[in-house]
């Protein structure tokens, strides 16, 4: 089986743009990499036997995200709002603009449920919430984003 250096450089984008999904911008990205791989590194000798090293990345990087948004728990306000955000390099950078105005609970739904095509089990079992209140999320969510749709059109 691939070491671990080998198993970093071959995934390690791949994880970035799972990261971006998740957190919505690239700084959080790389830092959700970074520590989930970092606990990755000491779990290696065992992870390694498992079939699947990259789902073990993905869950961490998963309940780190959670864990994040559980302690701040609001949104982090800014004194001034810049013009423009960055330039998306994953995508259709209206979609990650649109995701990233979801609550954070309802974008990691969406990103597991639809980038990831998990079931709702699956997603239930990552979040660590039931079957039910992550139907509602993605339900809620996939309503704002329809309502967001209609608005712009009708301009």
């Amino acid at each position: 089986m691939e070491d671990f250096d080998e198993f970093v450089r071959a995934r390690g984008d791949a994880l970035l743009r799972y990261g971006f999904v998740l957190a919505g911008n690239s700084e959080d990205a790389a830092d959700l990499v970074q520590e989930a791989l970092a606990r990755l590194g000491d779990a290696w000798p065992r992870v390694r036997k498992k079939h699947d090293p990259e789902g073990y990345v993905r869950t961490t990087m998963v309940r780190l995200h959670i864990r994040s948004w559980r302690r701040r728990r609001r949104e982090d306000l800014v004194a001034a709002v810049p013009e423009r955000g960055e330039p998306d390099r994953y995508g259709d950078a209206d979609l990650w603009a649109e995701l990233q105005e979801l609550p954070r609970k309802q974008r990691a739904v969406l990103v597991l449920r639809y980038y990831e095509d998990l079931s709702d089990k699956e997603i239930a079992e990552i979040l660590g919430v039931s079957r039910g209140t992550v139907r509602s999320q993605a339900a809620r969510a996939l309503d704002k984003l329809r309502i967001k749709r209609v608005l712009q059109e009708a301009r």
